[in-house]
């Protein structure tokens, strides 16, 4: 693939907002191709997630407080979110300094394009597993990629790389994942397209439908999963594509499921060559099988052999803040960390929990006021569904981190829709409230899971409740 800089000719990359999810690991990407990369971000003047930014520091990025002293120069290239406004010290600096500006979509999506072998990862669930998985078994066979993650992927966490959201190869294939919720999922051009699933998220039905077939319109090859319904109408206009699937006819299939608490098995039959291999996996649930299928039907497309990519998969750890296990009590009370932010993600992660017995502690503190809104009768049919009898819910306000924001639609709306249905709510205005009343309630055999985005505070809360069950 094509390098931003060389060691000859270093390009000078400032982040605002360099902690974040998507922007932490394109700033490595760089840095690991011989750019100058420093950046700033509002967490790190907030005193929050301060070992992410120690660890960056240590890893030579050179990091400045969100007052626009880090840019210095018109050399610099700043990468900041193409909604924060003029006024904001860092992008009024960048502006009397002249120094070009790229969203985060438009940098990354020219590194995606410019690489021979590209592999867009989209879907409203699932993607970054998906991606962890791809990467994980391309890397397993030797094949030395750059991924491109929005979360930590447990196979390449490290001493020196604790924040293994991204990998720096040397090939021409780069794996991403492609997101739909800002609509940049236009700007990439795959050399394979994956598509999990399309749900309602961040966008209506119908902009999704253009989005995603845009998307899958632009490849040279699609891998899709027919038992979602959306992706499954896809399929019939892409009759080239790949297909994976649990209950279907498909390329790659998968019979014999076997739910552990922490694992699954399964069987995975390929169609073409009519070969069946059994795949112990270390991540639970079925919808990791259906991301296993996905790798699979992926890697394939590259080269490495079924039989090497369904034995790369059961060396698969996972990915951070999806059902991470924290640790377990003593009298058996398991604190479980958890990415579910949308009702297709809560619902997986649900489903999974409740294969085995055991009450549920579910808090779960949404994204931001705007999603809540959007998504209150989605979000009230998830938990009034997924909740069983004795599980209770319980919700902080959600996640708010300044600026300006529609707050008529709170967690309180939420607790009580699903209170009418006959299912425990129960709303706090801090999350301090709600880990008190998590550790009032527990009980020997009780799982308590925390859920959320865009909120890395959220690991080190879980972490906390489980160290307050231990004490």
């Amino acid at each position: 693939m094509t390098l931003t800089s060389s060691a000859s000719d270093p390009k000078k990359y400032f982040f605002c907002g360099i902690g974040g999810s998507g922007m932490l690991p394109l700033a490595m990407i760089l840095n690991g191709q011989g750019a100058e990369v420093s950046g700033s971000d509002r967490a790190r003047d907030q005193g929050r997630s301060g070992e992410k930014f120690a660890y960056l520091e240590r890893k030579g990025f050179k990091l400045f407080p969100q007052d626009g002293t880090g840019l210095t120069s018109g050399e610099q290239v700043l990468v900041a979110s193409a909604a924060i406004e003029d006024t904001v010290p860092d992008i009024a600096a960048a502006l009397r300094n002249g120094s070009p500006r790229l969203s985060r979509a438009e940098l990354l999506s020219s590194l995606f394009n410019d690489a021979e072998r590209s592999i867009g990862v989209a879907g409203t669930s699932g993607k970054s597993t998906t991606t962890g998985m791809i990467g994980w078994v391309l890397s397993d066979t030797k094949r030395d990629p750059t991924v491109m993650n929005g979360a930590v992927m447990k196979n390449f966490v490290k001493p020196d790389a604790l924040f293994a959201s991204a990998l720096v190869g040397t090939s021409d294939v780069f794996v991403s994942e492609v997101d739909e919720s800002d609509g940049s999922i236009a700007r990439y051009n795959p050399h394979i397209a994956v598509i999990n699933n399309i749900a309602l998220d961040h966008k209506t039905m119908e902009e999704l439908r253009t989005l995603f077939g845009g998307f899958a319109d632009r490849a040279d090859h699609i891998v899709l999963n027919l038992d979602n319904e959306e992706t499954a109408r896809l399929a019939t206009r892409f009759e080239r594509a790949t297909t994976y699937s649990l209950v279907k006819p498909a390329s790659y299939s998968a019979s014999e499921i076997r739910p552990g608490p922490t694992t699954i098995s399964f069987k995975v039959t390929e169609a073409d060559s009519n070969e069946s291999r059994t795949v112990n996996l270390k991540t639970p649930g079925h919808h990791n099988v259906s991301n296993a299928l996905a790798a699979i039907a992926t890697v394939t497309r590259l080269g490495v052999s079924f039989a090497d990519a369904c034995r790369s998969l059961e060396g698969f750890t996972g990915i951070k803040r999806r059902f991470d296990i924290v640790g377990t009590t003593e009298n058996d009370i398991t604190v479980i960390d958890d990415f579910g932010h949308n009702p297709d993600k809560i619902s997986a992660t649900l489903n999974t929990l409740h294969d085995f017995e055991g009450r549920l502690l579910v808090m779960f503190q949404p994204h931001g006021f705007g999603p809540l809104r959007k998504m209150l009768n989605e979000f009230t049919q998830t938990f009034v569904e997924g909740l069983a009898e004795d599980d209770v819910l319980i919700m902080p306000q959600p996640a708010y981190f300044g600026g300006t924001v529609d707050r008529s639609v709170t967690s309180t709306d939420l607790t009580a829709n699903i209170q009418k249905q006959g299912r425990s709510a129960e709303c706090f205005e801090t999350r301090d409230a709600c880990g008190d009343r998590l550790v009032d309630l527990a009980q020997s055999g009780d799982r308590i899971v925390i859920m959320g985005a865009r909120d890395d505070t959220l690991s080190e809360f879980a972490a906390d409740v489980l160290s307050r069950l231990t004490a």
